[in-house]
């Protein structure tokens, strides 16, 4: 079938919408109209980096499911679901429940083909790139594996719901799954991005005393605030390390990485209690520690993927948390039509847009009617 997608190019500024053609589901696999696709980081970096080109990017996907291939069972025409990352589900990860380190799951997520090498994406008749996170969902309709999405409630605006999918799930997985922050402890957060402020409210939900939230963005810090931070500090006029042992005496008892470059990952160590823990979900690709030092410290360290989650699992209790006014992702949210993806990544790129939403018919969503 005929689609429109945003194909990136080797070299190009930002993705450009064309006609594609698209395979028909096969085993195990569906047909899903994209409702709305929210914008990562990682697609940036996806799309100007060096990697598969022409790629169809997008892996937070969120839309209807149209047609269903042989040996699906768990889904019917008509369905609403997120789409999350492709995991083979037989490796040892998947099988103890821990998709997100599945042994395959580079390959599979950032390799944007079928494990078969194929893609069901094409352009007169030259293959295009149509896999990423098993999903491609910068487009009108995706091809994806039934294993990767998540069905969800029909009475929840879809549109909100792909975020779920990556940073708000890394957010908040990161602090009530990985880091396992509870209630009276203290928490800081280094990036108040989509995903830091994700966590900032997950540090909410489960009680933590004292949220710190470091930022270069006043605005973002502002939002912090208002999302339940206890505390913020502009990184680009004070020391955060300073500022959060000034806070609290003792330092913190856990700290989340969310922003690039090996200065917030130092200050996140250095700002930590003796026994503190560190999570980062990115990171410098080096970085000058003492190991001594951690050791006189008791530090723990923390690598993060996707929050650790069983996303069929926790994107359902988020939107549970929703539905209950305990977790309000939906305020992070900027949309935008699809044809102006093009300025829906500058923003993403400058900071001006935390979570930037492509919605794929505007006009549709303008009247309610995004389903």
């Amino acid at each position: 079938m005929k689609i429109r997608a945003a194909i990136s190019e080797t070299g190009a500024k930002v993705p450009v919408i064309e006609t594609v053609d698209l395979e028909e589901p096969r085993s195990g696999e569906m047909l899903v109209r994209v409702v709305a696709a929210g914008i990562c980081h990682t697609d940036l970096h996806a799309h100007a980096r060096p990697g598969p080109k022409p790629i169809v990017l997008g892996h937070e996907g969120a839309g209807v499911v149209e047609r269903i291939g042989p040996d699906v069972v768990d889904f019917a025409e008509g369905d609403h679901v997120v789409l999350s990352l492709s995991y083979c589900g037989v490796c040892p990860s998947c099988r103890r429940n821990a998709p997100t380190y599945c042994y395959d799951v580079m390959p599979r997520n950032f390799g944007a083909l079928r494990p078969d090498g194929t893609s069901p994406l094409s352009r007169n008749g030259e293959n295009i790139f149509g896999r990423f996170f098993g999903q491609s969902s910068f487009a009108s309709h995706a091809l994806v594996d039934a294993a990767s999405a998540i069905k969800v409630p029909k009475d929840v605006p879809l549109a909100m719901l792909g975020p779920l999918a990556c940073s708000m799930q890394t957010g908040a997985g990161s602090v009530i799954n990985s880091l396992k922050v509870s209630f009276g402890q203290s928490f800081a957060v280094f990036g108040a991005g989509s995903v830091g402020l994700a966590a900032v409210l997950a540090a909410r939900l489960v009680g933590a005393r004292r949220i710190v939230a470091v930022d270069v963005i006043e605005e973002r810090l502002r939002i912090a605030i208002e999302l339940g931070a206890t505390d913020v500090v502009n990184a680009r006029t004070h020391d955060p390390v300073a500022e959060i042992r000034r806070m609290l005496q003792y330092g913190a008892d856990f700290s989340l990485v969310t922003a690039a470059g090996p200065g917030p990952l130092t200050q996140a160590i250095d700002c930590l209690a003796q026994q503190g823990t560190v999570g980062f979900v990115t990171a410098p690709e080096s970085i000058s520690l003492s190991l001594l030092a951690l050791m006189r410290r008791g530090i723990r360290m923390r690598a993060i993927l996707m929050g650790d989650t069983v996303p069929r699992l926790f994107i359902p209790a988020l939107i549970d948390y929703w539905r209950r006014g305990l977790f309000a992702f939906d305020r992070l949210i900027k949309y935008y039509p699809f044809p102006d993806i093009g300025q829906a990544f500058a923003e993403a790129e400058c900071g001006t847009a935390i979570k930037p939403v492509l919605v794929m018919d505007h006009t549709r969503a303008l009247r309610g009617d995004i389903f």
